[in-house]
């Protein structure tokens, strides 16, 4: 009962830090989302995996305010061995040869000046190579909560707090391929100095999205009690949202392996980033899933983690350190659910990186539906209030693609979120239904999800969330 208590006390304390007021305010604005990466990036004959996930992450550039690229280490190395940063600066050079031609996806002509593209960037706007430059730079280069103190402070660090200091009302999210060990640092550097009060302020700007706990040498990876990453929840769990991730990222290896032809097909071949596209040695981006989850697309908000999305489904609860708790899809049947979305999302996730690999080799290609639910642009959730046995009405019919395709549209609840019942929608393929809710969803909300393809190159998706929610 008490373990029950706490897990509710804290699914509480993350819904006030992670209140999607900031974000839905963000994307009012049209800003992108704030993103720090944490990477183990190396030798593609060791660690392959995080330089496929940076040239992906780099065709979806224009989408994400990338604050900081800092290498770290990982399951394969510590410390960071000297020299593998030259990785990360090769996929960074490769996209100085492509984003003139990426540009031309949204109209871009030129740069903003340096100084302006360190402040607020707007969704569409593509930043220079010299910026993504100087945001990257070394963090911890070793790992365990053992060498989180003094001594331990590196450029990433000072960056992070340089960041949450800014008068910048949007979250930060901390995607860690490897080692979040740089997040502890800075948290523990700003509690010498700062009051508690002042010190969970500044950890509530923080949210972090782990790939398993890569904060300690593969052998040692039962050992969580060694990781930093069990010391930020432990310490920190009431006031940082932390997404302990060990689901989605053996999924999306393995969808790429079986993928792994078409990926030879029609990335590695497009462009210089896809010529620094590595071939896979354990599995196919592994770390992918970090920023797919926070990808601006109208499908999930980052902000509620069970709103399932491009990097899957998590849930509230206990890590495998029987000791901490954390948004988690590692037991059922929240693993079942991830495995169902991820398979279901893979296909269009992929085809989508293939369309903008099209237009890093060519400067042309194909572009996503715009989704208009009720009249309503934009990316933020669509809110319906009702009440139960109301019929409420849904209509895409505004929804359009740039380019003039032909679009096609299919309606669906996801039922592990909100009140647990069925609500039936009238016709699920129109641009326009219909939906019934039952009465028994009184108090709870409703979670539906319009999907709109067109039929251009690769079958792009745009997407819309509904969130009916029931007097």
């Amino acid at each position: 009962m008490r373990a029950l208590v706490r897990i509710l006390l804290l699914s509480a304390a993350f819904a006030v830090a992670g209140s999607s007021l900031c974000l839905d305010a963000a994307s009012s604005r049209n800003l992108k989302p704030r993103l720090v990466v944490c990477t183990d990036i190396g030798s593609p004959d060791v660690e392959p995996d995080d330089m496929e996930s940076a040239v992906r992450l780099l065709a979806y550039a224009d989408r994400f305010e990338i604050e900081g690229i800092l290498t770290t280490v990982g399951w394969n190395c510590d410390p960071y061995p000297a020299g593998w940063e030259e990785y990360l600066f090769k996929v960074i050079d490769a996209y100085a040869a492509d984003v003139p031609n990426l540009m031309k996806r949204s109209g871009q002509k030129s740069f903003l000046p340096l100084w302006k593209e360190e402040g607020s960037q707007k969704l569409g706007y593509w930043p220079s190579p010299e910026y993504l430059r100087v945001r990257s730079m070394a963090g911890s280069r070793r790992a365990g909560i053992g060498v989180v103190g003094e001594g331990n402070d590196s450029p990433g660090s000072d960056l992070l707090i340089r960041l949450a200091d800014e008068d910048d009302d949007r979250p930060i999210y901390v995607a860690a391929w490897g080692s979040a060990n740089t997040l502890a640092q800075a948290i523990w550097r700003v509690s010498q100095t700062r009051s508690e009060a002042e010190t969970a302020e500044f950890v509530r700007k923080f949210r972090v999205f782990t790939i398993t706990d890569q904060d300690m040498v593969y052998a040692m990876r039962a050992d969580l009690a060694y990781s930093s990453h069990q010391w930020l929840r432990e310490e920190f769990g009431k006031d940082l949202a932390f997404i302990w991730d060990e689901g989605t990222w053996t999924l999306h290896n393995e969808l790429g392996i079986r993928n792994w032809d078409s990926i030879e097909k029609d990335i590695m071949t497009k462009g210089a980033l896809g010529a620094a596209y590595p071939k896979y040695k354990w599995g196919v981006e592994g770390d992918t899933p970090s920023f797919l989850y926070l990808m601006p697309n109208g499908l999930n908000d980052p902000e509620d983690p069970a709103q399932a999305g491009w990097g899957g489904y998590h849930e509230y609860g206990m890590c495998a350190d029987s000791l901490t708790y954390a948004w988690t899809s590692w037991q059922e049947p929240a693993y079942s659910a991830t495995r169902g979305y991820m398979e279901r999302f893979y296909p269009d996730a992929l085809a989508d990186f293939k369309a903008r690999m099209q237009w890093a080799a060519s400067g042309e290609g194909n572009v996503n539906p715009v989704v208009v639910v009720n009249g309503k642009k934009g990316l933020d959730p669509v809110r319906v209030r009702c009440k139960p046995g109301d019929v409420v009405r849904l209509d895409a019919s505004r929804s359009y693609d740039p380019d003039g395709d032909s679009l096609s549209f299919s309606w669906w609840q996801q039922k592990e979120i909100g009140a647990p019942v069925s609500a039936t929608v009238s016709d699920s393929s129109a641009s326009s239904t219909s939906v019934y809710v039952p009465r028994d969803a009184s108090g709870r909300s409703l979670h539906f999800v319009c999907e709109v393809r067109d039929d251009g190159e690769f079958g792009l998706v745009g997407y819309r969330r509904v969130i009916v929610e029931v007097e």
